[in-house]
């Protein structure tokens, strides 16, 4: 994930609990009106209730997307562990063959003095 993506989460995320905590409060609200001496007030109750389903909707998707986003995630999708340490095997390789076939011109060479 590339830090422009990771800093849009974050503040995704952040943003998610703000709403979080404007539904505590909401609910708060709500119940404090239920408590009031004076009865609780209809209209009051019911603009904090649809605020709240909405916001606990809005929490829903976003965490939800942030969850898809998060598993569509590939963190070593642009590494490249894998092809350097293949070419490193490959020069390992070349220097083994290298190796022998220096040992190999020195018994040709070894013979051919013989001779």
């Amino acid at each position: 994930m590339d830090s422009q993506t990771q800093n849009t989460s974050l503040q995704r995320l952040q943003n998610v609990e703000k709403r979080v905590v404007k539904v505590l409060e909401l609910a708060g609200a709500v119940m404090d009106e239920l408590a009031s001496p004076l009865g609780p007030r209809k209209e009051l109750i019911n603009n904090h209730c649809g605020e709240f389903m909405q916001l606990i909707k809005d929490i829903q998707v976003t965490l939800r997307d942030e969850i898809k986003s998060a598993c569509e995630y590939r963190p070593f999708e642009k590494c490249d562990y894998g092809p350097r340490i293949a070419n490193e095997i490959c020069v390992k390789k070349m220097e083994y063959v290298l190796s022998h076939l220096d040992g190999l011109k020195q018994t040709v060479d070894e013979y051919l003095k013989t001779e």
